[in-house]
This record gives structure tokens, sequence and C-alpha cells, in this order.
């Protein structure tokens, strides 16, 4: 008798585990503590305990919105310059979850440099990346008043940009005498490469009012429209919203047991997760970013006890600051956001 309950016991674990829907999601870089939170909510079932069966698509630097929007993935995350971009070029993508409520993103000079503050930054070299990432630089230049090399209409730019493919030692400090660096990735790559935190400037874009929103969850009109979304009998809207509330619950156990989420992360890290130089360790460096993203999943006193809100305020400012610059050209439309989603997944009203 015990040899049939143990087999109906399996069969009936395969019944359920065949039932969950299968659900791609593509994370914006290579697995890890970046996306700790996604994560730890497979590694503790959260996501399984939703009916769902997430797998993740690690990016490279490919665009998550593109994936998305082929059908490659269902799911998404990325910057919030990317999503609205891609919008006001007639993608159909929609803001679902706002996971990082602070940017991360920084200059970052040599002491040894005398640059001591934004103004100084006029007649000198800066690191940025490619494909819409240069865009917290390009606004904290504007907001100064500066031009850069970016700007073909510029004929005697006031900076001079480098772009350079998201590894500091290639440029720092010999090509460029600021280098974007994010506050939980390229700033402690730095310190591996030999410059210490107190040889170290850094200039937080967010201190200067460039707060420019970064990791986000976004998927398709297509996938929130899909009235019975991959035969589950669930529409696309159900599937978005157990995604969302499985994720925050995992990245609110991150949050609260960094070491143990550094330990779930480790065994799915990429090639970026040992930091870069001589010292470059895998463990240290996802700890070091695992310490570093929660200070911005937690940001924002607004928002207390409301993760995964796309706060309104700050969103109108992000899109008032890209407009400023000439990156948006008109309010992106209402379509473009869906707090319904976030909602759902929380039981919680948005406004």
């Amino acid at each position: 008798m015990k040899k049939l309950a143990l087999i109906g016991l399996l069969l009936s674990g395969a019944a359920s585990a065949k039932d969950l829907v299968q659900v791609k999601l593509q994370l914006k870089w290579f697995p890890q503590a970046q996306f700790a939170g996604f994560f730890v909510a497979k590694e503790k079932g959260y996501f399984e305990a939703e009916g769902l069966d997430v797998q993740f698509l690690p990016i490279g630097d490919q665009s998550p919105i593109q994936t998305v929007v082929t059908g490659t993935s269902d799911f998404g995350t990325t910057w919030i310059t990317d999503l609205l971009t891609a919008r006001q070029n007639g993608l159909p993508v929609v803001h679902i979850a706002q996971i990082f409520q602070k940017s991360g993103f920084t200059l970052v000079s040599l002491k040894s440099s005398n640059i001591t503050k934004p103004q100084d930054f006029k007649g000198k070299r800066i690191g940025v990346w490619p494909s819409g990432n240069e865009y917290p630089a390009v606004a904290l230049l504007k907001k100064y008043k500066m031009t850069s090399s970016l700007d073909s209409s510029a004929a005697r730019p006031d900076v001079q940009a480098v772009t350079y493919p998201f590894d500091p030692s290639i440029v720092f400090p010999d090509k460029v005498d600021l280098v974007s660096a994010m506050t939980y990735n390229e700033v402690n790559q730095i310190v591996g490469l030999g410059y210490s935190m107190d040889k170290l400037r850094i200039f937080k874009a967010s201190d200067y009012g460039i707060n420019l929103l970064e990791d986000l969850m976004f998927t398709s009109e297509r996938v929130l429209n899909d009235k019975n979304f991959k035969n589950s009998g669930m529409s696309g809207k159900e599937v978005a919203a157990k995604l969302v509330k499985a994720s925050l619950k995992g990245w609110d156990y991150a949050v609260k047991n960094q070491k143990e989420a550094v330990s779930i992360v480790l065994p799915n890290c990429g090639n970026t997760c040992k930091g870069s130089g001589t010292r470059a360790d895998a463990k240290g460096h996802q700890t070091w970013q695992m310490s570093e993203v929660a200070k911005l999943y937690n940001a924002g006193p607004t928002l207390k006890g409301n993760a995964g809100l796309l706060d309104p305020k700050t969103y109108a400012n992000n899109v008032k600051l890209l407009k400023d610059l000439g990156i948006l050209k008109s309010d992106p439309p209402a379509a473009t956001v869906d707090y319904s989603v976030w909602e759902m997944a929380t039981g919680k009203k948005a406004k």
C-alpha cells in the first residue's frame, strides 16, 4: 500500500508540474544579483505556487525589448528609457512593475584628477555605454549646459564621449577621465582593478536630479490582451499579475536574506559574476551587488509598503526629463503603463 501511495504521489506531482503555465522572462543582462529576486522566487517555489513554470533567458548585449515584441519571450526586464523610446517607435510594450525605485547610475573619476563637481566635466573624456544606456550621462551633462560628441549637431562639444562595452578596465583610467558605472556592478569592478574607494570620487546621477529609473518588468500588449494565455485558461493579464506577485515576494525575501540570496544566485551566475581585476571573486562581487540593489529596491519613502509600484510622480519626472533632452518627442500613450497588473498582484490600489 505504501508503494502504491508513493507512486500516486509521484504521479500527482508530475501532473501538477505539467499543468504549470510555461512563462519566459527575459533578463536585461547576464545572470547576477541584479536579478536576485527572480532567482529566489524560482528557488523558493513562489512561481510554482502561482501556477507558473518560469524560464529565465539571459540577454547579454541583446535588447529585451526585441525578444518580448517578437514573442521569443513573454516578459522582460529593462530600463524605463528603453521602454519609453521603444513605445515612441511604435513597439507595443507595457510597463507592469517597477523593481528599482532609484537610479544606480554613476560617473566615477579618480580623486587625483581633481574633478570635484559636474561643472568640472567640461573638457574631459567620459566613458559611456551604447544602445540607449548613455542617456543618464547625457542628461547629467545637459543639466549643466554641456554638449558631448554624441550630439552630431555640436560643432565643438564640451565633452568627448568614449563608448565602451561595460568593462571599465578597457578604458579607465587611461582613456577616460570619468567612466559610467552602476553602484552595484562597475563601481566594485573598478575597486577590483586596484582603486580603493578612498581613491575614487563617485557622482551619483540621482544626487543631481537625474533619477531615470532602471530595472522594471514589462510585457507586450499582445500578451496582456490574450484571453487564453498559452491555452492555460488564464488571461495574459492574470498570468502577468501572478508573475509580478511571485517576483515581488522573491525580491522581498532576497533583500531581507541577502547572504542566502547570493548563495541562490551563484549557481546561476554568468561570466560577469566575478567582477574585474586580479582580486575578482564571484561571491564577493555578488555580495556587493546584492547589498547595493537592495538599496535601490527599498528606495523611495513614499512607496513604503508598495514594492513594485511605479510612482506616478517619478514617472512624470522621467518623461519630462526625456522630453527636455529631446529623446522623447511627446508624452507616451496612457497604455504604456498598466497599473492594473500591480493592483491584481498586490490587492492594493495604485493611486
